[in-house]
C-alpha cells in the first residue's frame, strides 16, 4: 500500500502544482524536505537513539526488561500471541508504551525502534511486516498518552484561562483511538488481502525464532540474551542503595507535585491543578532523570559492566539512525511536495460539503488532513486556530484534543519499518489511519459535550 500512497502523493503534487502554477514551490519543497529529513531529524535522532538504546541495553543486561515483561504478561500475550512471553520484544514494547503514555517522545521513539528490531528477530518473512509489528504500530499511531504536553503549551502561551482543560478530553479521545486501532488491526489481519504469505522454508522460520539475522550482528543480544551469563543477584547492600535512591525520588516527587506536604509553598499555577494533573506532571518531569540514573545504578549493583554495555547499545542506535534516512527522505519529500502544491486545500474544498452535512467543523479539516502526514505542519495549523479563534474557544480546545489524541502515522511507519527494512507494510497504514479518524471524530464529539 505504501508504494501506491507514495506514488500518488508524488504524481498528484506535480499535477496539482501545474494546475496552480506552483511547480516552483513544489520543486523547492522536495529539496527542503530532503535536507530536513537528514539534518533536522535523522542526525539529531542519532544522538538520542545512541543514548536510549545504550540505557535499554543496561536494562536488558540487568534483567529489568524481563521483569517488566513478566509483570504485564497476561495483557501482552492477548495483544501479541505470536511473541514468546520471555522474548526481549515484550519488554521493549512495554518501555515504548510507558514512554508514550507519559509523553516522553524523545525516549519513546528509540525504544519503539528497539522493539521493532526485537520483533524482526521473530519474523520469518524479511521485508514483510508481521502481525505483531502491525499491532505494535497501531498502538503507537493511536497516540495513547496522559498529558498532551505540546498542545497544552500552545494554549498556555496564548494565555488560555485553563490550558489543562483538554487533558480529560484528550484522554477520552485517545482511548477511543487506541481501541479502534487495536480492533481494526486484529480484524484486518484476517482479510485475504492482508494475510501473511506462507513460509516455504521451515528451517528459515525456525532459525528466525532462535537467533537473529546473520546480516546484522548488533541484534545478537536482542534475541539470544540467554547465551550470556545472568547478572548477579542483589545483596543486602544493593537493596539498601536502591531504597535510599527511591526515597530521594519520592522526596523530589513531593517537592514538584505536592510541595505543601514537605513544607514548601505551591505556586499559583500549581494550586489550580487537581491531584491527578499534579501527579502526572511530576512523573513526566522525573521520568527521564530517574531512568537515566536508575538503570545504570541497578545494573552496576548486579555486577554489569555498565560503560562497556552502554557503548555497545549506543553503537546499535547510531547504525539504526543511519538506516532510516532513505525512508525518511522518501516519505517527507512526498508529503512536502503534496502540501506545497495545494493538495491539502484541494481535499478540504472537496470534502467541505459532506462535512457540513454531518456537522464537522470545516475549520478543523486542514489540520485533520495534515495530522497523519506532518507533526510540524499540524502544529502550525493548530497554532493558527488558537490565534484566530482564541485559546478558550471550542475550536481551539477541539484542535488541541485532536493534536493530543492522534499521531503522525506516516512518519511513525517510515521510521519504525525503515529501521528493520520492512517494505511491505500490509495493514499497518489502514489501521493507523482508522485510529486517527476515530480519534478526530471522538475529539469533536467529546469536546462538544464538555465545552459547548
Amino acid at each position: 500500500m505504501l508504494n501506491y500512497i507514495w506514488l500518488g502523493l508524488m504524481v498528484a503534487a506535480v499535477l496539482i502544482g501545474a494546475a496552480n502554477d506552483s511547480l516552483d514551490a513544489v520543486g523547492k519543497a522536495a529539496f527542503e524536505r530532503a535536507e530536513y529529513a537528514v539534518m533536522k531529524l535523522a542526525l539529531p535522532l542519532a544522538g538520542v537513539m545512541a543514548l536510549w538504546l545504550g540505557i535499554m541495553r543496561l536494562a536488558e543486561k540487568a534483567g529489568l526488561i524481563q521483569v517488566l515483561a513478566r509483570a504485564m504478561r497476561p495483557v501482552m500475550r492477548k495483544l501479541f500471541p505470536d511473541v514468546p512471553p520471555e522474548h526481549p520484544a515484550m519488554g521493549s514494547m512495554l518501555m515504548n508504551m510507558a514512554a508514550n503514555i507519559l509523553g516522553l517522545s524523545n525516549a519513546a521513539t528509540p525504544m519503539g525502534i528497539r522493539a521493532m528490531k526485537d520483533l524482526e528477530t521473530l519474523n520469518p518473512r524479511p521485508g514483510i511486516a508481521s502481525n505483531a509489528m502491525c499491532t505494535f504500530l497501531a498502538i503507537n499511531t493511536s497516540s495513547i498518552q496522559l498529558i498532551p504536553a505540546t498542545a497544552i503549551a500552545v494554549l498556555a502561551v496564548a494565555h488560555a484561562t485553563n490550558a489543562f482543560a483538554i487533558v480529560g478530553t484528550a484522554i477520552m479521545a485517545t482511548i477511543c483511538s487506541t481501541i479502534a486501532g487495536i480492533t481494526s488491526v486484529k480484524l484486518l489481519e484476517k482479510l485475504p488481502g492482508y494475510r501473511l504469505p506462507p513460509v516455504y522454508d521451515s528451517s528459515r522460520r525456525e532459525e528466525a525464532q532462535t537467533e537473529p539475522p546473520k546480516t546484522d550482528q548488533s541484534l545478537v543480544t536482542s534475541a539470544a540474551t540467554n547465551e550470556n551469563a545472568p547478572a548477579a543477584p542483589l545483596n543486602w547492600f544493593g537493596w539498601l542503595v536502591l531504597t535510599v535512591f527511591s526515597g530521594v525520588f519520592v522526596w523530589a516527587f513531593l517537592r514538584i507535585g505536592f510541595p505543601e506536604l514537605v513544607g514548601k509553598t505551591a505556586s499559583e499555577a500549581l494550586m489550580k491543578q487537581n491531584g491527578f494533573l499534579r501527579t502526572v506532571n511530576a512523573l513526566s518531569l522525573l521520568s527521564i532523570p530517574f531512568l537515566l540514573s536508575f538503570f545504570p545504578l541497578y545494573a552496576t549493583l548486579r555486577r554489569v559492566r555498565v560503560y562497556e554495555e552502554f557503548v555497545e547499545g549506543a553503537k546499535e542506535g547510531f547504525k539504526t539512525s543511519v538506516m532510516i534516512i532513505p525512508y525518511l527522505v522518501a516519505i517527507l519529500v512526498a508529503i512536502g511536495m503534496f502540501r506545497e502544491a495545494g493538495g491539502i486545500k484541494l481535499l478540504s474544498d472537496l470534502l467541505k460539503p459532506a462535512l457540513d452535512a454531518v456537522g464537522f467543523p470545516t475549520e478543523l479539516l486542514p489540520m485533520s488532513l495534515v495530522r497523519p502526514l506532518s507533526g510540524s505542519g499540524s502544529l502550525g495549523l493548530f497554532s493558527d486556530i488558537v490565534k484566530e479563534f482564541g485559546p478558550d474557544s471550542l475550536l481551539a480546545r477541539t484542535a488541541g484534543t485532536i493534536f493530543g489524541s492522534t499521531e503522525t502515522t506516516f512518519y511513525v511507519i517510515a521510521v519504525y519499518f525503515g529501521a528493520v527494512g520492512v517494505k511491505r507494510t500490509r495493514h499497518a497504514i489502514p489501521a493507523g489511519l482508522i485510529a486517527d479518524a476515530v480519534g478526530i471524530i471522538a475529539s469533536v464529539i467529546i469536546c462538544r459535550m464538555m465545552f459547548a
